[in-house]
């Protein structure tokens, strides 16, 4: 309990959270951005970590000067690169088999749904997935598995990691210094997520409007 407490501490008072960081660590945090960044695309059992809402708030403080807005998009756009490769090839090592059997901090739920989403959307899949929590973190796992070689996979990870960076990196560096968003900062990030989250929300309530009517 305490740990869920910490991590919507964590997502509400990103702000706070990250100028701690800074003023701690100095320009160590950079590496501290790049293993979140990385970790929360390329580990199945890490979708909790923040992603957009902490790309917005890292542009936010570069605006503020605290970091290199250039380098930094650079460095979290390799971060997300290298972690969707390292979900690939964990996905590529485990095989098909990881629909059948029942692994530990792999939801199976998500899973199917990221394979549905997959056979829906195709390739593209690595593009929409970059700005959709959950979804995100297992596209390159699915991927893995066999529904894409590797060589086709990288172009849309490059592509996909450098869009997702350069919207929410660039959006918090021009957008995050405004007064409004200054004085609004939690309820902001409250709007990313729930941005975030809405085309899943969508889709749950559209499944379960079909599966009502094809109950009937």
């Amino acid at each position: 309990m305490e740990f869920i407490n910490y991590i919507i501490d964590l997502f509400l008072h990103l702000d706070k959270h990250l100028n701690e960081i800074i003023l701690q660590y100095g320009t160590l945090t950079y590496a501290i951005l790049f293993v979140v960044i990385f970790a929360e695309t390329g580990f199945v059992f890490t979708p909790f970590l923040p992603g957009d809402s902490l790309l917005f708030a890292a542009g936010t403080f570069a605006a503020a000067g605290s970091f290199n807005i250039h380098f930094l998009f650079i460095l979290l756009s390799i971060a997300a690169i290298l972690g969707d490769t390292a979900n690939y090839w964990i996905g590529n090592y485990l095989g098909p088999k990881v629909f059948e059997k029942k692994i530990r901090f792999l939801k199976k739920e998500h899973l199917e749904k990221t394979h549905k989403f997959y056979e829906k959307h195709g390739g593209k899949t690595i593009i929409i997935a970059r700005f959709i929590p959950i979804i995100r973190t297992f596209a390159p796992f699915v991927a893995g598995v066999g529904a894409m070689t590797y060589s086709k996979f990288i172009l849309f990870n490059i592509v996909g990691a450098m869009l997702w960076c350069a919207l929410f990196v660039y959006g918090g560096y021009f957008f995050g210094n405004l007064s409004f968003v200054k004085n609004n900062f939690s309820m902001v990030i409250i709007a990313i997520i729930f941005i975030s989250i809405l085309p899943g929300i969508i889709q749950f309530f559209r499944h379960k409007s079909l599966k009502k009517k094809s109950s009937i």
